[in-house]
């Protein structure tokens, strides 16, 4: 089985390239993040053609997680049931199903914005609601893994240069602490490997040359159960969907299981 998680920076925008790499992939699982769109706008109809099914949990112009899958969807689940609202609202931040016997979550964490925020303490918070919505399916023998955009690089090495983000979200010790948390779990971190690069950033700004000068970040992630780790043979980040005219700002993150 092929799972992959990508965030498309809104399926809208990026439907055309979206189909095509599905099909040239071989991918049988998508976790999507930021839709950037309604439940309504969802391209079901497009994704049909190709043989997938979809669940969303979505409700405007941002925000918004999607699976999609060719191998099943079932007992889905949108949102943490006890997850933190922002300003009053809960936000389409994450998604849950079982498909092909793999029990599977799409999350987007909150960015954080910055350390002294409102949107700093909502992520750390919507953290700790993750860790304990995921811990007893992390805790069992089924093959299970979270994925998605956490917007938290785990360690230095994680980023072209630490010293440019220093004092800034995304590197800070709470934000780290609280992925070591959700670890804590029962999880771990599938590490993929760089198609000719040391560094496997996942995340590479639009600005300033970014992506040409590989000054990036590696912040979508895969963590899984020792049964899901157990059975992947690779893991790799699809840096060529983020080259040319009309990419996202992400690369998909693409792991092969064998179960």
């Amino acid at each position: 089985m092929r799972i992959a998680t990508y965030n498309v920076n809104s399926i809208t925008a990026r439907l055309p390239r979206l189909l095509a790499w599905l099909e040239s992939s071989g991918t049988d699982v998508l976790c999507v993040q930021e839709t950037k769109c309604s439940a309504e706008q969802f391209p079901h109809a497009e994704l049909r053609e190709l043989g997938y099914e979809a669940a969303v949990n979505a409700t405007g112009r941002w925000n918004g997680v999607a699976l999609v899958s060719k191998v099943g969807l079932a007992d889905v689940v949108l949102g943490l049931s006890e997850g933190p609202d922002y300003e009053g609202v809960q936000e389409p931040r994450a998604i849950s199903a079982t498909c092909g016997g793999v029990r599977l979550w799409s999350v987007y964490v909150p960015n954080g914005r910055e350390v002294a925020h409102d949107h700093y303490g909502y992520k750390l918070d919507w953290f700790r609601a993750l860790a304990a919505a995921v811990a007893e399916d992390a805790a069992g023998e089924r093959p299970f893994a979270v994925l998605g955009d956490f917007n938290v690089a785990p360690t230095d090495e994680d980023v072209y240069d630490p010293s440019v983000f220093e004092g800034a979200t995304h590197v800070s010790p709470a934000e780290r602490t609280a992925l070591e948390a959700l670890r804590a779990v029962g999880l771990s971190d599938v590490f993929p490997r760089a198609l000719k690069y040391d560094r496997p950033y996942t995340f590479w700004d639009y600005r300033m040359l970014a992506f040409p000068k590989n000054r990036g970040m590696r912040i979508d992630l895969v963590y899984g159960n020792a049964a899901f780790t157990g059975a992947v043979t690779d893991s790799y980040v699809d840096r060529e969907e983020r080259k040319g005219k009309g990419a996202s700002d992400h690369a998909p993150v693409v792991v092969d299981l064998k179960l």
